[in-house]
């Protein structure tokens, strides 16, 4: 895997061994970034974050400070390769379930201009009212939610629609406050 585009374009990444994460493909990564366009230091909360990827390309695109959360020990050792390797500063690594994270950052009232999902397929109709509950609060007046799942999935959150899109085995929706 690498980085697509921004200062750190071409880096080579790690993933995770094993089937326990399931990295977002470039094709995608690049189809979502497209669709988000450059982020001139935007805060970034990067969930189910595997090895990273959509965190470090945000960063790469102009993203001043990332939060990545996983729960995967081998993902959280891997995620913080790749951040000793790209010498990444203004990275936090979270090695937590995404809903104690979810909760601890509302109890906190933090707030991130993107909020990047990428939960393990299987299990997105379990977590689905988890992430009802907290997305909308984490995610900015003004900031965008983007939330990958299987394709065949289209789903619900209590936030607007921007926009949703299948690229393979993949859904990419688009989420953000209703701005009336």
């Amino acid at each position: 895997m690498r980085i697509i585009a921004g200062s750190h374009k071409g880096a080579r990444i790690q993933a995770p061994k094993g089937r326990t994460t399931r990295p977002t493909g470039d094709r995608v990564r690049e189809a979502a970034f497209s669709l988000i366009g450059w982020l001139d230091g935007d805060v970034v909360l990067d969930l189910f974050a595997g090895s990273g990827a959509m965190g470090l390309e945000a960063i790469s695109r102009g993203a001043s400070r990332a939060v990545f959360v996983e729960s995967d020990r081998d993902a959280c050792r891997a995620l913080n390769a790749n951040l000793d390797k790209l010498r990444l500063t203004g990275a936090t690594v979270l090695c937590t379930d995404a809903q104690a994270a979810l909760a601890s950052e509302v109890a906190r009232g933090r707030q991130y201009d993107l909020v990047l999902a990428d939960p393990p397929y299987e299990t997105f109709a379990r977590l689905q009212p988890v992430l009802a509950t907290y997305l909308p609060a984490v995610l900015a007046d003004d900031g965008l939610l983007v939330l990958e799942t299987a394709a065949k999935v289209e789903p619900e959150l209590p936030l607007v629609k921007r926009t949703s899109r299948r690229y393979g085995s993949a859904r990419l929706t688009l989420f953000e406050h209703d701005a009336r």
